[in-house]
C-alpha cells in the first residue's frame, strides 16, 4: 500500500484540533468531550478553514475508538451493581422513551407533521449516549455513586431499544401483512444478537479477562481487547 500523505496529514488535524479543543473546554471548565465535539465540528468538510479530505478513514478510526471507549466504559460497571437499580432503568427507560415520543407526535401536530414524522422524531430523540454520560460521570468521579449508576443503567436500556427502534423505524411507513412478517424476522434476528452477547458477556468474558491479567502482560491483554472488541462489532 503507498502512503498517502494527505492521510498523515488528517490525522495531524485530528490530534492538533482535539487537543484545542480539550484545553479550551479544560479552561472554561467544561467538559473535555464537548471540546472534542467542537473540534470535529472545526476541521470538518462542511465548516471553513482546514479540513480533513479522507472523511470515510477517519470515521472507521472513530468507530475503532468508540469500539474500545464502549469496552473500557464495560470494564467500569460491576453488574451487581447495576441490576440493584433495575426496577428504575427498567420502568424509566421504556417510559422515557414513550414521553419522547409522545413528544414528538405532539411538536408534529403543530409543525403539521404526519403521525408517522412525530413518531420517528420521538424515537430519535428518546434515547442518549450512554458513552457520552459515562465518560462525563468518569470525569466527575460520580460513576460509582447512586445516581450515576441509575443514569447509566437508563441508558444501557435505551441501547438496547435501539436495535429494536433501528429494526422498527425502516417499517412505520406501511405495516401491511407482508410487512409484518419481515418486521418480525428482523426482531427475531435482533434478539439473536442479542441474547448471546449478553449470555457471553456475563458468563465467559470475565475469567477470560481475569486469566489475561494474571499474566501481568499490557500487550497480551491489550490484544485480548481488541479481539473482543473488533469481533463483537463484527458480529
Amino acid at each position: 500500500m503507498e502512503a498517502n500523505p494527505l492521510f498523515f496529514r488528517d490525522l495531524a488535524y485530528v490530534f492538533l484540533a482535539a487537543i484545542c479543543g480539550g484545553m479550551l473546554a479544560w479552561k472554561l471548565r467544561q467538559p473535555i468531550i464537548l471540546g472534542y465535539v467542537l473540534a470535529g465540528m472545526l476541521i470538518s468538510p462542511f465548516t471553513p478553514g482546514p479540513s480533513v479530505t479522507h472523511v470515510h478513514t477517519m470515521e472507521l478510526f472513530a468507530e475503532i475508538g468508540v469500539i474500545l471507549l464502549m469496552f473500557s466504559v464495560g470494564l467500569e460497571f460491576s453488574i451487581k451493581d447495576l441490576l440493584s437499580v433495575r426496577w428504575v432503568a427498567l420502568i424509566g427507560g421504556p417510559l422515557g422513551i414513550l414521553l419522547s415520543i409522545g413528544a414528538g407526535l405532539l411538536v408534529g401536530r403543530f409543525m403539521g407533521w404526519t403521525s408517522t414524522q412525530g413518531v420517528v422524531i420521538g424515537c430519535v430523540i428518546s434515547v442518549a449516549s450512554t458513552m457520552v454520560l459515562t465518560r462525563l460521570l468518569i470525569d466527575r468521579g460520580e460513576l460509582n455513586m447512586e445516581h450515576g449508576r441509575v443514569m447509566v443503567a437508563i441508558t444501557l436500556v435505551e441501547d438496547l431499544a435501539v436495535v429494536i427502534l433501528i429494526v422498527l423505524l425502516p417499517n412505520f411507513g406501511s405495516l401491511d401483512s407482508a410487512r409484518l412478517l419481515i418486521l418480525g424476522k428482523s426482531l427475531g434476528k435482533a434478539a439473536l444478537i442479542l441474547v448471546p452477547a449478553l449470555l457471553l458477556a456475563a458468563r465467559i468474558l470475565p475469567p477470560v479477562l481475569r486469566t489475561v491479567a494474571r499474566t501481568r502482560s499490557p500487550e497480551l491483554f491489550f490484544g485480548v481487547v481488541l479481539a473482543i472488541g473488533l469481533g463483537t462489532a463484527a458480529l
